[in-house]
């Protein structure tokens, strides 16, 4: 039993640097995402006003004006004019799209904290073992690294899950507006013919 627990020890303290190395990886990539999200915030602030006359426009039966993000997409749809199996479908490719960037920020949410665990236990039995030696030293360096590990993988987390649950309303009502657009052409060629 006493060789079992030996065994274990080693494969858990040498899993500790693989697990600080992906929390640097992960810290590194969150604190890209989250760069990438105060872009894309900046974008949609600057957007919102010609996407909203976009829909305006065409709620009144007007010619929208084609500008930002929302408006190409808008174009794009015009442009296949406004039939709606092809535009289904270029909205679907766009339901993928967000799908796949929300997917990013889902997966630091899940692995972040789970890096951040493993990092706080693995440390641990290093440091009550430093304590019952009296190594106070030793002890305070692991339960430093613990609690560090700790705090990573949970910014880590709290990176993805607001960004994850903020782009995906804002995606929501992208897709929502494009929706409507859709239907407000394929009613009005309805009722022309």
């Amino acid at each position: 039993m006493g060789l079992i627990i030996k065994i274990i020890a080693v494969i858990s303290d040498s899993m500790m640097v693989p697990v600080m190395v992906l929390l640097l990886g992960l810290f590194v990539y969150s604190l890209y995402l989250l760069g990438g999200f105060f872009s894309m915030y900046l974008r949609l602030l600057a957007e919102r006003k010609s996407a909203l006359k976009a829909v305006r426009a065409l709620e009144s039966e007007e010619s929208p004006e084609f500008s930002g993000i929302f408006g190409a997409r808008l174009k794009e749809m015009a442009s296949l004019n406004w039939n709606g199996m092809r535009c289904e479908k270029r909205i679907a490719d766009f339901e993928m799209d967000c799908s796949k960037e929300l997917e990013r920020s889902k997966f630091l949410v899940k692995v972040g904290p789970m890096l951040g665990l493993m990092g706080t236990l693995i440390p641990m039995g290093p440091a009550l073992v430093a304590l019952a030696n009296g190594d106070i030293g030793s002890m305070a360096m692991n339960m430093n690294l613990a609690f560090t590990t700790t705090v990573l993988g949970i910014f880590i987390g709290a990176v993805g899950f607001i960004t994850s649950a903020v782009k995906s309303r804002w995606f929501s009502e992208e897709i929502s507006n494009l929706r409507y657009a859709l239907d407000l052409q394929t009613e009005r060629r309805n009722g022309d013919s």
